[in-house]
Parts: C-alpha cells; structure tokens; sequence
C-alpha cells in the first residue's frame, strides 16, 4: 500500500474502463481496407452502383485520415459531440463519391460501420483484464464501459465474443449517447447509471488528449492509464496527469484488490421501489422500386413470452443500477412509454418536418421519465441495445406471400430496390431480412431511427430515390398505409405508389383513401406482394444505370 498512489487506496464504487488499449489490444489487419473497400463495393453492386474497388479505398482512405484529424481537434473542445452515422460517410468516408454512391451507403451507414470495423482491426483482449474483472466481481465494485467509438454495436458484439459482456453493468460509447470524450459527461452518464457518482469511480483510458482529460473534468477519485499505441505521445500538450501508469491492466489488479472500503458506507446505495386495382398510373416494370417493411415484406404477430422475457431482463438492468424493481413493473414502464410515444407522435403535424425519437430519448422520457436519475442514466447509457433487443421481442415477423419471386425478379431485372421504413430500430429489420434470406437482395436502406425523420415526411422517399439514382417519376413504391406511405410517395414525386392489402390497415380503410386527399390515393390496390408480378408481367426492364 506504500507504494499505490493515495488516489487508489480507496475502494471505488465503480471501475469503468475504455475499450480499446485498455480492455482489447487493437492491430490493423493486413489488407484490412482493401476488404473494406471490396466490401463496399459489393454493398453498392445491390443498389446498381459499379464502383471500382480501387475508387472506395482511396475514398476510405482519404475519408479516414480525416476522421483522424477529426476526433484530433474534437479532443481540445470542452464539451464534444458525436458525429453520427451518416455523417461519418456522408462528409468523410465518402465525400468524394457520386450522390447516389453517399445515399447509398449512409443508408447503411450504421451497418456498415460495425462490418468495417473488424475489417480493418484485430481485438485481442489485453493481459490482466479477466483477472482485474474478476477482482472487481469479487469485491462488489461494479464495471462500466466508457468509450469514444463510431460503433458501440461492434464494440457490443466484440465484448460478447471475448466472452466479458457478462462483467459489464453498463456500456457507454460516444455514437449512441451523441457526445464523446473529453466530454466529462461520457464518464458521468455511466457513474449514475451505476448509481454512484464519478467522485467515488476510477477512470482507465490510455489516452492523455482524451481520457485523462476526461477523468480530471469529471472529477473521478482515480485516473489510470494502461499504455497502448499513442500513450505516451499525445497530439498536443496535455497539462494534466494520470495518478498512475501502468503497461497493461495487470499493474491495477493488486490496487483494486488491497483497496480500502469507505469505513461505515454502503458503496453502492440502491433504492427499492380502394376498388382493388383501381389507379391512374400506367403499369410497367419500375426503374427502382420501393417497399415499406412492415405490413408490405412482413407480416407481425405479437409475441407475449419474448416480451416478458425482455421485461425480466429490463428489470435485471435496473436493479444493476440500485432501482429494484420487478418484471411486470418493468413490462408497465414499456406499455406507458410507448403510449407516451404514440402521443409524441401525434403532437407532429403531417404537413411538415416529420421527426422521428432518438433512441436515448424514447428510453428517458417515454419509458423512464418517472424514474430515479440513476436508472434514467442507465437507461440513457444502454438505449441504443434496449431499442434492439425491445424490437427483436415485441413481435414475431413472417415475410409475406412472393415477396422473394418479387425481389428475385427485380434483381434479374436489373431493377434497384430500396426499403424505406418508420421503425424504431432499423439494424432490427435488417436482421429480420437477414433471416427470411433476402437482405442481399435489397440495395438501399432508409429507416426513420437512423435518418431523423419518419413518413409522411417525403425527405424519407427522396433520400432513397437519390441513393438509387433513380427519376422518382419511374419508380413504384409499395406500402400499406395510403395516409403515410402513399402520401410519402406522392410529396415525393413518386410515380406509382401501391397499397397491399392485409398489413395493419383495415380494408376500410383503404378504401376510403381512394375517394380521400390526392395525395392518399394510390395508382393500385393489391391482395399480396406477389400481385406486382401480374402488374408487371410482359414488361422489359429498364435500362441498365452504371457509374462514370
């Protein structure tokens, strides 16, 4: 004890430490980009796009060595943000690219971010970490992730493969809570949320720029660093110090383990508590098409069990941080947020700007607004995988009669197909394409939680008319509400919005739309997807797009 730095000889509450060169050693892979860029080019081959793969790694390239320069200056800003996903290619990764090629891509921007990322980097985890962890474990001190990251749901994914997710209480990372270090709050979002306060948490970064910095604003008891690439030569002078430095995490392991509790404290307070077919449009094989998701590819039954299974583990989460609670008051906390979500978005007009609610806030001041701080920063901090998993377990989803003979003929057809949907998780649906085994099918991606805005907004249709390079006035597009997805479809230019029958929307309904506003009637009224191939049928395709 002699010898340990006075900061660390008081057991903190809380250990929270960053991801990379503190938990995982990161070594760029040999011909890590060159995959990339092959990568992208087979993502932009689905939307009809022909870039040369020699094109992408120049672009990401450049891209990435901006984004290093980027995050360099973010680092001297007192309180920095996030930049999001579509940003990050939109503005960097693919600045440089055709119109078509950077709506594309940012479409997936968020999924294509998490694939880069093992592309480019080896993750080993570092030495001592599993001992340091399990040290934390057997002393009650809980953990916390905190890190700058482009892709928390990679960093997520990674940690899980490590075998580590378990030791982790709560993760913080910088693209789901929209502010990144040195901002003091990355490393105050995560103290609360495990119910203590940073005063009374050590910080281990290996960074001076960016982690010390962070650790002394927010005032942790102790700041640590664990040596890794860029240690020991900062961008720029740095007048703040770390209480210690160690070569890897192994030098805190025997810290931890001889600290002192706080005599006389609980270390971590918890607290209880239309005619069918009628239209004006002429049919024929589109130059793009366009599928809403819900009601239109899949079909939705409900599914009790799942959703009291992420009701129990919502609650684990919440007892995590000190606010016990049960499985059914965890499943009437989702019941009254998304009722509390429904009347936010009643309270936006359809004539303007459509908002669509941000992750973090749908899990605070929907589901969360009545709770404790602590468990709203818990709930703020893990918003980002509460969304995913919520969407995985409300529902189960069965894709709809010949949507595959649908896709499968656009595809031989030469015929770019995008889906455009308000949904709250977007990387949810993608996965449910994965499983009916037609994600490869699909070329352009537009979901109203990773572009901000939801249908009837016209800005979620143009986007995806603008990724295909496509004349709006040649493209289809398929949805099952006319109030929203036609209406979408026409403020955008749509030439021939189609309504299915037998999605969410009663038959009613719809048949009142066709005799409603102009801008609800569609062009055609179908029973099943299928349908399309009828509408189409003795049509050519259009000619081929390629890239110059």
């Amino acid at each position: 004890m002699e010898s340990t730095p006075a900061a660390l000889r008081r057991r903190p509450d809380a250990l929270l430490l960053d991801f990379g060169g503190v938990v995982f050693q990161t070594r760029k892979r040999p011909g890590g980009r060159d995959d990339a860029a092959r990568h992208l080019r087979e993502v932009l081959a689905r939307a009809g796009h022909d870039v040369d793969t020699a094109r992408l790694r120049a672009s990401l390239d450049a891209g990435l060595a901006a984004l290093k320069d980027w995050k360099n200056a973010a680092g001297r800003r007192r309180e920095p943000v996030e930049l999001g996903h579509r940003t990050i290619w939109t503005d960097f990764l693919a600045s440089d690219l055709p119109e078509t090629v950077r709506e594309t891509l940012a479409g997936s921007a968020g999924r294509l971010l998490a694939d880069m990322s093992p592309l480019i980097s080896n993750h080993e985890v570092r030495p001592g970490i599993r001992d340091l962890l399990d040290t934390a474990r057997s002393l009650g001190v809980r953990v916390g992730m905190v890190s700058n990251a482009h892709s928390g749901r990679s960093h997520r994914e990674i940690l899980r493969r490590a075998g580590l997710e378990g030791y982790f209480d709560v993760q913080v990372y910088s693209d789901e809570v929209g502010i990144r270090k040195p901002h003091p709050e990355m490393i105050g979002l995560a103290a609360r949320a495990l119910g203590t306060v940073p005063e009374r948490c050590w910080y281990v970064g290996d960074t001076q720029d960016r982690d010390v910095v962070a650790g002394r604003r927010a005032g942790v008891a102790g700041m640590v660093l664990t040596r890794h690439h860029h240690t020991d030569t900062p961008p720029y002078p740095v007048d703040v110090r770390a209480d210690a430095v160690f070569d890897t995490p192994e030098g805190l392991v025997a810290p931890l383990w001889h600290s002192l509790p706080e005599p006389g404290e609980d270390p971590v307070p918890t607290e209880t508590v239309a005619p069918r077919g009628a239209g004006e449009a002429e049919a024929g094989m589109p130059a793009a098409l366009l599928l809403d998701h819900g009601g239109v590819i899949a079909l939705s039954r409900p599914s009790p069990e799942a959703q009291a299974g992420f009701a129990a583990r919502l609650a684990d989460r919440l007892a995590g941080a000190g606010y016990a609670t049960t499985a059914d008051a965890a499943s009437e906390l989702v019941r009254a947020g998304r009722d509390r979500y429904r009347a936010w978005k009643a309270a936006h007009p359809d004539g303007g700007p459509v908002p669509e609610i941000t992750p973090g806030a749908f899990w605070t001041e929907m589901v969360g607004r009545d709770l404790p701080e602590r468990a709203r920063a818990l709930l703020l901090a893990e918003s980002a995988q509460l969304t995913l998993e919520y969407a995985r377990t409300k529902s189960r989803a069965e894709p709809r009669k010949g949507v595959r003979r649908v896709l499968e003929l656009c595809r031989d057809r030469g015929v770019p197909v995008a889906v455009v949907s308000n949904t709250v998780c977007g990387r949810a649906v993608r996965e449910e394409l994965d499983r009916f085994g037609v994600e490869d099918l699909i070329g352009v991606h537009v979901y109203s939680d990773e572009l901000g805005r939801r249908k009837p907004d016209p800005v979620t249709v143009e986007t995806a008319v603008a990724a295909l390079g496509a004349d709006p006035a040649r493209c289809w597009f398929v949805g099952d509400k006319p109030w929203r997805d036609t209406a979408a479809a026409r403020r955008a230019g749509i030439g021939t919005p189609v309504i299915v029958r037998g999605g969410s929307v009663g038959d009613e309904l719809i048949d009142a739309a066709l005799a409603g506003p102009p801008d609800h009637r569609p062009a055609h009224v179908i029973d099943e997807p299928e349908d399309l191939l009828a509408l189409w049928a003795g049509t050519s395709a259009p000619p081929n797009r390629s890239l110059q």
